[in-house]
C-alpha cells in the first residue's frame, strides 16, 4: 500500500498549476493524517477545483517530467512505520480514487524460479532431464533457503588435529545430521519440490545407502508415504533403523539388483517415484548448501576438502557455490586408490560403469559409480584436484577423529583427513582448511574391526613371539621387561605341543599396546637385547 500511495501522491502533483506549488516545505510526510485530510478531501464535496487546493511543498518537477518517488535533488524523507495506520484505506480512499497493484519482477526472481522446476510425475524414477543441467549459484541459494528448518546447520569448528598437521583444520560435522549423513540436503530439497500430487501417491527406494535412510526419514516427516526395499543380506540394524525412521521396509531378493527390480516393478503397479541417488539439479543444489555454510562459518578460507569418488555430488554442488562466493579457494576431492572412479571417469571424459568395488561394506557410498554427467562436468571444471588415498590412511584418520574430535565416522567421513595423514596435500602446510565430515553411519562390529586394525597399522599394538625354558620365572622375568618399557599386555598364549623347539620349552606369544612409533622401537630393542631369537609379527 505504501508504495501505490506514493504514485498516487505524484499523479496528484502532476496536475496541480505552477502557481500552487510555489511554498516550500520539505518536511511534509504524504503519510501525516492532517496532510492526508488535505490531499483527499470528503467525498461528498465533488465540486472543488484543482486550483484551490491547499499549497503543497515545492518539488522542482515539470508537469511533463516522469513521475518520481520522493524529493529530487534530495533524500527522500523517510517513512515512519507507526504513521501508516493513520492512512487508513476505508477512511481515505472510498472509491473516489483509483489505485493500481505492481508487481515487480527482476531477472533473479526468474533464475530463482528457474531452480525450482518441478520433478515430471512419472512414477517409474527420477528421470529428472529437465533439470539435468548445471547448477548455478542462484539454484543453492534457493535450496538453503527452502531447507533451513528441516536440517541442521552443523558446525565448522577448529581441530585439535591442526598442529600435528601444520595447518589450521577446521571440521565440517555433517555426520551430526540427524540420519547420519549429508545426504540429508540433497534428499529433503528433492522431496518439497515434488508435485503434490505425486507427494500423496508415495516414493520408493532400493537400497542400504545414507541416501535410503535420508529419504525413510525426510518422507515420513513430510507425510509422504515412503518404501525402502532391502536384500536379505542387509545387516538387521539397517533394517530396523530405516523402519524407526517411519519407512516401509521390505525385504527382498540377495543381491542390490533384485531389491531394485522389484522395486521398480512395485513402482510402476502402484503409481510410486522411484528415487536413485542422481545429479539432478535440484539433489546437487541441495548438497551445495554445505559449501554457503562452511564459507559462511570460516572466513580466509584457503582450501576445502570433500569425500569423491563415484558419487561426488557433495563435491560438486559446493565447488559450485565456493567458486562462486571465492574463485581463489582450492576445491580438492579425495578416493579410495582401490577405487579411483572418479580419476578415470575425469580422464575418459565420461562416466565410468564397469569397474566394481570388492570392500563396499567398508566404503560405503564412496564406492558406488559414477551416476552421471552432470556432476562429472561441473567437477571437471571447478575442482582443483581429486587425490587418492590408501585403505590404511583411511583407517589411521578414523582413529584420529575418535580420539581427538571423539568422532565415530565412517569410511566416507574420514576419508577427507586421510589426504592429510598420507601427506598427499603439502601444499596446504600453513593454510586455513575445512574438512567436511559427511557420514557417521558405521555397523559397530565394523567399528570394532577397523579400530583394531588402525592401532596395529599407526604401531601402537604389536605381537611377538620367542621360545622360553618351561621352567618357573621365565615368564615373569619376560613380564618384568615389559612392565619396565612401560608396555600394556593385551594378550598372552603359551603353546607346549605344536613347537619345533627342543623338549622342556614353550612358545609364548604377546600381543602388547604402545604409545606411538618411537615406544615400539624402543620396546623391540629391549627385547632382543635378552631374547636373540624374538620374532614380531609384521603388520
Amino acid at each position: 500500500m505504501n508504495f501505490a500511495a506514493q504514485i498516487l501522491y505524484s499523479r496528484v502533483l502532476k496536475n496541480r498549476s505552477p502557481r500552487d506549488r510555489t511554498r516550500e516545505d520539505e518536511d511534509y510526510d504524504p503519510f501525516w493524517q492532517s496532510y492526508a485530510e488535505q490531499l483527499f478531501l470528503k467525498k461528498d464535496d465533488n465540486k472543488i477545483k484543482k486550483q484551490d487546493a491547499p499549497a503543497l511543498c515545492d518539488l522542482h518537477c515539470c508537469k511533463d517530467e516522469p513521475i518520481r518517488n520522493g524529493l529530487i535533488g534530495q533524500k527522500p524523507p523517510s517513512i515512519n512505520p507507526e504513521r501508516l495506520k493513520d492512512f487508513g484505506e476505508e477512511d481515505y480512499l472510498n472509491g473516489d480514487v483509483k489505485t493500481w497493484e505492481m508487481k515487480i519482477v527482476s531477472r533473479n526472481e526468474e533464475l530463482l524460479r528457474d531452480a525450482l522446476s518441478r520433478i515430471p510425475q512419472s512414477s517409474s524414477r527420477t528421470s529428472l532431464s529437465s533439470s539435468n543441467k548445471l547448477i548455478r549459484f542462484e539454484d543453492i541459494s534457493a535450496a538453503a533457503f527452502k531447507i533451513q528448518c528441516g536440517v541442521q546447520k552443523t558446525p565448522c569448528m577448529y581441530s585439535r588435529l591442526s598442529k600435528q598437521y601444520g595447518m589450521d583444520i577446521y571440521l565440517k560435522k555433517e555426520f551430526l545430521q540427524y540420519t547420519g549423513s549429508v545426504k540429508e540436503r540433497g534428499v529433503l530439497y528433492l522431496l518439497t519440490s515434488l508435485p503434490q500430487d505425486q507427494q500423496r501417491k508415495g516414493v520408493i527406494v532400493a537400497s542400504d545407502s545414507n541416501f535410503s535412510m535420508a529419504v525413510a526419514y525426510h518422507a515420513s516427516e513430510l507425510r509422504i508415504p515412503v518404501f525402502v526395499i532391502m536384500s536379505t543380506s542387509t545387516s538387521p540394524a539397517r533394517v530396523k533403523m530405516c523402519r524407526e525412521y517411519g519407512a516401509m521396509v521390505i525385504s527382498y531378493g540377495t543381491t542390490a539388483k533384485d531389491s531394485q527390480t522389484h522395486a521398480r516393478r512395485l513402482a510402476q503397479e502402484n503409481a510410486y517415484l522411484y528415487l536413485e541417488e542422481e545429479d539432478s539439479a535440484v539433489y546437487l543444489s541441495g548438497l551445495g548448501t554445505v559449501g554457503l555454510e562452511v564459507y559462511e562459518q570460516v572466513p580466509k578460507l584457503d582450501a576445502v576438502i570433500f569425500p569423491a569418488g563415484g558419487h561426488c555430488g557433495l563435491l560438486a554442488g559446493s565447488a559450485a557455490a565456493l567458486k562462486h562466493l571465492n574463485p581463489r579457494i582450492s576445491v580438492i576431492g579425495v578416493e579410495p586408490e582401490s577405487f579411483p572412479v572418479l580419476q578415470q571417469s575425469l580422464k575418459a571424459g565420461h562416466p565410468i560403469e564397469d569397474q566394481a568395488c570388492s570392500n563396499h561394506h567398508f566404503y560405503g557410498d564412496v564406492s558406488g559409480l559414477c551416476f552421471g554427467s552432470n556432476s562429472l562436468q561441473l567437477t571437471g571444471k571447478l575442482v582443483d584436484k581429486v587425490v587418492a588415498v590408501r585403505e590404511e590412511d583411511i583407517l589411521i584418520s578414523m582413529l584420529r577423529l575418535l580420539e581427538y574430535e571423539r568422532a565415530t565416522v565412517d569410511a566416507e567421513g574420514a576419508i577427507g583427513l586421510a589426504a592429510l595423514v598420507a601427506g598427499k596435500l603439502p601444499e596446504l602446510k600453513g593454510k586455513r582448511v575445512a574438512i567436511v565430515i559427511c557420514s557417521g553411519n558405521l555397523e559397530l562390529h565394523l567399528l570394532q574391526q577397523c579400530i583394531a586394525r588402525a592401532l596395529t597399522l599407526d604401531n601402537r599394538v604389536c605381537r611377538f613371539s620367542l621360545v622360553l625354558s618351561d621352567s618357573p620365572g621365565d615368564i615373569s622375568k619376560l613380564l618384568e621387561i615389559l612392565a619396565r618399557e612401560e608396555a600394556r599386555v593385551l594378550d598372552i598364549k603359551q603353546e607346549h605341543t605344536f613347537v619345533t623347539s627342543e623338549l622342556f620349552t614353550v612358545e609364548v606369544t604377546c600381543t602388547v599396546e604402545t604409545r606411538d612409533k618411537i615406544h615400539t622401537a624402543q620396546l623391540r630393542n629391549a627385547l632382543l637385547e635378552r631374547y636373540p631369537t624374538a620374532t614380531w609379527t609384521e603388520r
